[in-house]
């Protein structure tokens, strides 16, 4: 047998599989890893089975490069033809390493694109005033001569960018808002994920058990948005989860992949389940519409457009301070002209798609801006300042509450047509004026009457008598009333 297997090396493998005729063939692969350095060929015994007697030939080929290429003949009696060849290789492969989400790398390089930018236009500048004034004024005559050839170029430019913001337009859902999305769902659900795992280690000693009544209920409001608004599938296809932060920090949040963080502080300050629905609605359709994706793309474009303008302010200023300076103008104007009104547009929108998810889920949406206006007494008590809303990323409160108390309308037909029960007559809206009017009633009562308690002190006090002293004569004095009896002692001295 070994003389066989040697004898079949030198031929060629077909007619090896040709020339066992006597041999079952059929094709298999062998699992072993053996690694010699030289060319082998084994050849199985036969092997027989109560039905009739089959034979099998493994060849299994191993060379220097670690190919194992095995092959095991088998066939049928009635059938002499070999049927599947299949080699196979063993690739030793190490483990996967995650790359970072392509939102994350455009944020870790806006630094350094800025320094960039300042550099360049510093030594643009540099360049300029070492050069002699002959040489400038042959780069003005070139760049003359040359001006409509810039222009095409800067056309072009402008053209191509046209184009790649073009191709990159999307429709928001649930809004159908046409948007500029410049990254892709998944690479946000992987920037969402890396965020979480972050979120995740920052609060690990703050989490409540999910025993707790206080996570029950946020998980419970979670699910019946979830299972109301099935029919967005950005929400039927994400996996909820929620994570309750014993704080008392008044926030939540919502990311892209599903996890939901509220903190405690949130929990104290809505009044009741119809407000904690209209929230974590509000924070759902953040993450359903994409707001992330689309605030950082529009923040890249506007980014990538301020370089040339930083480029420009380092290059023409004299003076590296006053570069200084328009630098931290141009990001002061990016800052109100687009960052701040965008956002102020996105939290707006979600109001509104938050709200008609609150109100699918058959909560009453007439509490939403009741909340916003808690809120608005809230910071009032606080004793924070009131800033203008073109500073705030967010809209005010009493904006939000105009806003609001216009889409109830359309949000209680929508939910009237969701076979919801049917709402209380008493408007929560009415209920709260009537009852922040009682307060301030009271509050001036309590005023005016600790006002009166404090008059009526100081007139007691004024009608009391004051303790008088013996009246003193200094020389050249005149005698006042009530020293007669004084005047006279002195007089008979």
């Amino acid at each position: 047998m070994e003389q066989i297997c040697i004898r079949l090396v030198k031929l060629d493998m077909l007619s090896i599989i040709r020339a066992s005729n006597r041999f079952p063939s059929a094709i298999r692969c062998c699992g072993q890893r053996l690694f010699l350095r030289r060319a082998s060929l084994c050849a199985s015994d036969l092997t027989r089975t109560n039905s009739s007697v089959t034979a099998a030939a493994s060849f299994c080929l191993r060379s220097r490069s670690r190919l194992n290429t095995c092959i095991t003949a088998f066939r049928p009696a009635a059938e002499r033809v070999p049927r599947i060849i299949q080699p196979t290789r063993e690739f030793h492969t190490s483990g996967r390493l995650r790359a970072l989400p392509a939102p994350l790398i455009w944020m870790l390089l806006k630094p350094l694109q800025k320094l960039t930018a300042i550099i360049l236009g510093r030594s643009i500048r540099k360049w300029w005033i070492a050069l002699p004034p002959n040489k400038k004024q042959l780069f003005r005559e070139w760049t003359w001569r040359r001006r409509w050839h810039l222009v095409g170029a800067g056309t072009g430019l402008l053209f191509f960018v046209s184009i790649c913001l073009l191709t990159h337009l999307d429709e928001s859902p649930v809004t159908g808002r046409t948007r500029l999305l410049l990254f892709s769902r998944e690479n946000f659900m992987e920037l969402a994920r890396v965020t979480g795992e972050a979120y995740m280690e920052e609060f690990k000693d703050s989490l409540i058990a999910p025993s707790d009544p206080r996570h029950q209920v946020v998980e419970q409001v979670v699910r019946v948005l979830a299972e109301r608004n099935q029919d967005v599938a950005e929400i039927s296809s994400v996996p909820w989860t929620v994570h309750v932060v014993d704080g008392p920090t008044i926030n939540a949040f919502v990311l892209p992949d599903g996890n939901v963080f509220i903190f405690t502080g949130m929990l104290e300050a809505v009044a009741d389940i119809h407000q904690l629905v209209f929230i974590l609605g509000h924070e759902m359709a953040h993450a359903l519409i994409g707001h992330a994706a689309e605030q950082a793309s529009l923040s890249h474009v506007v980014e990538l457009l301020s370089l040339i303008l930083l480029t420009a302010i380092w290059a023409i200023c004299p003076r590296d301070s006053f570069a200084v300076l328009g630098h931290w103008i141009q990001s002061k104007l990016v800052q109100f002209l687009f960052d701040r009104p965008f956002s102020r547009k996105l939290e707006a929108e979600a109001d509104q798609v938050g709200l008609k998810l609150a109100a699918k889920a058959c909560a009453d949406v007439r509490a939403g801006p009741v909340f916003w206006q808690q809120m608005e007494i809230y910071d009032q008590l606080r004793g924070e300042p009131t800033i203008p809303e073109w500073l705030s990323t967010h809209p005010s409160h009493q904006n939000r509450v105009r806003q609001l108390d216009r889409l109830v309308p359309e949000a209680l037909e929508l939910r009237a047509s969701c076979d919801c029960p049917a709402l209380p007559k008493a408007d929560p809206r009415v209920v709260f004026h009537q009852a922040v009017k009682l307060l301030l009633d009271n509050a001036k009562k309590q005023e005016q009457i600790a006002q009166e308690e404090k008059n009526e002190k100081e007139r007691a006090g004024v009608m009391l008598p004051f303790p008088q002293s013996p009246p003193v004569l200094t020389q050249g004095s005149q005698p006042q009333r009530g020293g007669v009896l004084a005047t006279s002692t002195l007089l008979s001295k």
